[in-house]
């Protein structure tokens, strides 16, 4: 039967903090298990790819490359994707991207059972599953506030955490094993067959789509508006600068553990496996106590915390002469890393209303692929220059220090935003359409002249507010010669993108418009004006 997405029924308190209360949603439980499974593939295919280009060279160049083909799909098409999981139908848009992977996935397997693959075709394939990637991630990010309520959001994220840590050792187990007893074409027949199950799952979602009146965004000017969104939000901007800061430094442990199993005493590629699967079940014990560490601890504090640990695991990593030391510190550094992920990853979801969840998290996940990258390439020539233990030391002292600086210096001092849709502003309504080019409004205030400086420092407020909705510019103008009466320019790209903005407002923005009023001394309404520049006429 066909899942669709759920109408809230009111839940008590112990069912809305539970760690597993998402679960008890249907579609969220049929999506969040194809988003393990997926996630598993990921992992499995990963694995085999990396092992079947050593099959086929020797060379470490086209080894490297593998990965690469595998990422850079993110940072070229992160954007992009986050936009078109906006304009288009999101249900749609998410099977759209796992069929692409299923096919991809089927013809890795078509092309290593018939002996053609080659070291550049795998490569074309990797970065072919990698495009997949990049566009289900945003989309599958947008969903999940569609699916749970706003108290069991930090849960359901927690959950997503889960999934990817139990992914990282289910998926390279299952894929070693069957290469070492089958033959690497195995792995990929069976992700193959998942992906394709996968696709097939997702289509039993039902979800209403309501098409905009305005019709679908320009995807330029989607990608335009959604890197504004996030410029303008102080709360947004304030959680990508530490989730970059926190992958930055933490990437140094995942990046150099392979050296750091081969340097403990009997420490072999077993090891390494043993140390990946110590991190995952430690974020996957935290990821189930997080309701009752967001209830004890505010974020800043929790995501302090966490770094701290991050940072001493990172430490003690650096030091370990076996793995009876080194196991326990991965566990502790795979808590403290879903604890910090998480904490962020809420902070970014709740900063987003609807209209663009899915462009600012595709940032969100831009700043995290982007830091760990460079952390990667950072933390590795800090080792090549001096040894693997400095590297790790420095990466975990300099990860407490800038947090902390972070913490202090990138405060989020913007109040609490209630993002719900409004309705209380109504669009202008025109005899005939204007024409294409822009749309400049203008709202005069009559203010006391005394209280002129308070009064500029609420319009930076609509400033942040005029821009996140997607205007093009805006501008304040104070009359020389009529002390008090103040003018807000807002320019818009065009008459159908200005009334975009009214279908983007949300409650904070109601309650911004009276504070604004509240300064308002004429007995006559602000008065609004609407014009359309024209083009130039040519003699």
């Amino acid at each position: 039967m066909p899942l669709e997405t759920p109408k809230f029924p009111p839940l008590t308190d112990s069912q809305s903090l539970s760690a597993w209360a998402p679960l008890q949603t249907p579609a969220f439980r049929m999506l969040w298990g194809t988003w393990m499974v997926a996630n598993i593939c990921m992992w499995m295919s990963d694995v085999a790819a990396a092992w079947l280009m050593t099959s086929m060279t020797t060379s470490p160049l086209w080894v490297a490359l593998v990965q690469t083909a595998a990422t850079m799909p993110v940072f070229l098409l992160g954007l992009p994707s986050g936009a078109l999981a906006d304009i288009l139908d999101r249900r749609r848009y998410f099977i759209i991207t796992q069929f692409w992977i299923a096919t991809v996935a089927t013809l890795l397997c078509i092309t290593v059972i018939s002996g053609i693959m080659t070291p550049p075709l795998l490569l074309a394939l990797t970065f072919a599953n990698g495009v997949g990637l990049a566009m289900r991630w945003p989309v599958f990010s947008a969903i999940v506030p569609e699916l749970v309520t706003r108290v069991q959001l930090p849960a359901a994220l927690a959950l997503n955490g889960i999934a990817m840590n139990a992914s990282r050792i289910i998926g390279p187990l299952v894929a070693g094993a069957l290469i070492a007893s089958a033959g690497t074409e195995y792995v990929f027949v069976l992700n193959a067959v998942l992906s394709v199950i996968s696709g097939f799952v997702i289509m039993r979602w039902r979800r209403d789509h309501k098409p905009s009146p305005l019709g679908r965004e320009r995807l330029v000017s989607a990608m335009r508006v959604g890197v504004q969104y996030v410029r303008q939000s102080t709360r947004l901007r304030a959680v990508l600068v530490r989730v970059s800061l926190f992958f930055l430094h933490s990437t140094a442990l995942l990046a150099l553990l392979p050296l750091i199993a081969r340097n403990l005493k009997g420490g072999d590629a077993a090891t390494f496996t043993l140390l990946l699967a110590a991190m995952g079940a430690g974020a996957i014990t935290a990821g189930l106590y997080l309701p009752r560490l967001r209830q004890m601890m505010p974020r800043d504090t929790l995501v302090m915390r966490s770094t701290l640990l991050q940072s001493v695991s990172t430490a003690v990593m650096a030091l370990a002469p076996n793995a009876w030391v080194a196991v326990p510190a991965m566990v502790l550094n795979g808590m403290a890393w879903i604890c910090c992920a998480n904490s962020l990853a809420v902070s970014a979801q709740l900063s987003l209303p609807d209209w663009v969840r899915a462009r600012g998290m595709s940032m969100y996940q831009m700043a995290i692929m982007g830091a760990s990258a460079l952390g990667a390439a950072l933390w590795g020539h800090v080792a090549t220059l001096s040894s693997v233990q400095t590297g790790l030391l420095l990466a975990a002292a300099s990860g407490a220090l800038t947090m902390l600086l972070a913490q202090h210096f990138v405060q989020d001092k913007s109040i609490e935003e209630d993002l719900t849709p409004s309705n209380a502003f109504k669009a202008p309504v025109a005899d005939a359409p204007p024409g294409l080019g822009r749309v400049v409004v203008s709202i005069e205030y009559v203010i006391e002249p005394e209280r002129g400086p308070a009064f500029h420092s609420l319009m930076q407020e609509s400033r942040r507010s005029r821009l996140r909705q997607g205007a093009l510019d805006w501008a304040l103008l104070r009359d020389v010669e009529h002390p008090g009466r103040y003018v807000e320019q807002i320019t818009d790209e065009s008459w159908t993108e200005h009334l975009r903005r009214f279908d983007r407002v949300t409650t904070s923005d109601v309650a911004l418009r009276e504070r604004k009023l509240a300064f308002h001394v004429s007995e006559e309404p602000p008065k609004v004006s609407r014009c359309v520049v024209e083009g130039a006429v040519r003699h």
